[in-house]
């Protein structure tokens, strides 16, 4: 690598990260204490650390280990990168894992536009670029499974494979019968302008353990601990926000993916709870070939519910280094 490309690069990095690394390699602070731990990289474990990073715009949280081809893991709503660490650990041993905060989430700022999933699909792709990850694999649950698909329509060719686990896409059937079931209701709800924020402020940690019972089926193995962590993470006003504006940007994301009609080799892969997702996926993977999608299969996790990173993640794991692994980077 050039000297001007080291510079250039350098430009770019947080002051945090360079301070955190130069005193690592120096031994750690004053007299050569050991580093300080990455109290955010040790909800996952050794081996990960975590950094921000400004990317056009904004500014977007990371935790990363591993080796190997690059997968990076996109959390979906209520939760934040944090949803992904008890399957970061084992992808770890076999690939680069990158779990990210959405833009407005967490550790990422909070712009006070940009929440359709081709805008926070291109904060992905800015951030993979900037990692000089080449041939990444995507692996998104919830929203983060709609912003995945949004990369895969627009930066196909820097992609090995795309995985969506546990939503059904805007725009593509049987879409529009599922907005209209009682169990979705709070969809609409969230997408009302500013009633949800005044509804849920300072009550978040109540709202999401609802969520969770309600769509999980073990919503004990997502502790209160978690559920007080994702409520940090949409705690500030303009998290709180951002969570909403995703809900309300679903229009924008089903005019994008009924637009998108180009043939996609790229391999897709539907990822469901038995218990949740998984009975619609068939007649959703038959919509996407429909719109171009030549490569689409379909998994079931059994004995799961929406949350399938929590609910059984040994199976999540198997499944993820299956496909990701067989896709040459």
């Amino acid at each position: 690598m050039s000297t001007t490309r080291q510079i250039s690069r350098l430009a770019h990095v947080p002051a945090s990260w360079f301070l955190c690394h130069v005193l690592a390699a120096c031994g750690g602070g004053p007299r050569g204490a050991p580093a300080a731990p990455d109290p955010i990289a040790a909800r996952v474990g050794p081996g990960f650390v975590s950094h921000e990073v400004d990317l056009h715009g904004t500014t977007i949280r990371y935790v990363r280990g591993g080796h190997g081809p690059a997968v990076i893991l996109l959390h979906g709503y209520p939760q934040d990168w944090s949803e992904w660490r008890h399957v970061m650990p084992a992808l770890a041993l076999d690939f680069t894992v990158i779990a990210i905060d959405l833009r407005g989430i967490g550790g990422s700022a909070a712009p006070p536009s940009g929440y359709d999933a081709a805008t926070m699909a291109a904060d992905v792709h800015a951030l993979a670029v900037r990692l000089e990850l080449d041939g990444v694999y995507l692996v998104g649950h919830d929203i983060g499974g709609m912003v995945a698909y949004a990369y895969a329509r627009q930066f196909a060719t820097q992609a090995r494979g795309v995985m969506i686990v546990d939503v059904p896409l805007p725009g593509v059937e049987p879409w529009t019968a599922l907005e209209n079931r009682p169990r979705a209701w709070h969809w609409q709800f969230h997408q009302r302008p500013g009633l949800p924020e005044l509804l849920v402020a300072g009550r978040q940690a109540d709202y999401f353990r609802d969520l969770v019972n309600r769509f999980a089926r073990h919503p004990d193995r997502i502790s209160d601990g978690d559920i007080a962590d994702y409520a940090t993470a949409y705690g500030p006003p303009a998290s709180l926000h951002a969570g909403f504006e995703m809900y309300r940007a679903f229009p924008t994301n089903g005019e994008f993916n009924q637009a998108h009609r180009d043939a996609l080799e790229l391999p897709l892969v539907l990822v469901g709870g038995e218990h949740s997702g998984a009975p619609l996926f068939p007649a959703m993977a038959a919509s996407l070939k429909v719109l171009g999608c030549s490569h689409v299969e379909v998994e079931s996790v059994a004995d799961s519910g929406h949350f399938v990173a929590n609910e059984q993640p040994d199976a999540l794991v198997a499944i993820i280094r299956h496909h990701a692994a067989r896709v040459p980077k």
